[in-house]
């Protein structure tokens, strides 16, 4: 059976965990859980990750290169080194103008149950 994850107890080199596919988005699971997730992606020049509003705040690390990242309509240039979290409910798109690697993270929140 192939895991999706990468290999546990194993030294890896972030920019290394995953490789550019000319005109494309990858993306590599370094951790799924039913409690979040986090992913390692390579984003081609020119190419972006659609719009879209998650239901838990994003923390998005960039490890190589430089990503636009438009949080409700306002746009942020985040290098190498840099990372920004997207606010949970809103409106986000990630681009590039070149070459990318950032890494995701989402930590799923749930409802806390109060006791009357």
């Amino acid at each position: 059976m192939q895991s999706t994850e990468i290999e546990k107890s194993k030294l890896h080199v972030l920019i290394e965990i995953i490789e550019y596919v000319q005109n494309s988005v990858v993306t590599k699971t370094i951790i799924r859980k039913t409690t979040g997730n986090i992913s390692a992606v390579a984003i081609d020049s020119g190419e972006a990750l659609p719009e879209k509003i998650l239901p838990f705040d994003c923390f998005l690390q960039i490890i190589e290169g430089t990503a636009e990242v438009v949080i409700d309509e306002k746009s942020n240039m985040i290098k190498a080194g840099e990372a920004i979290i997207v606010p949970a409910h809103t409106c986000h798109l990630v681009k590039s103008n070149g070459r990318f690697k950032m890494i995701s993270t989402i930590i799923k929140s749930g409802y806390e149950t109060v006791s009357i």
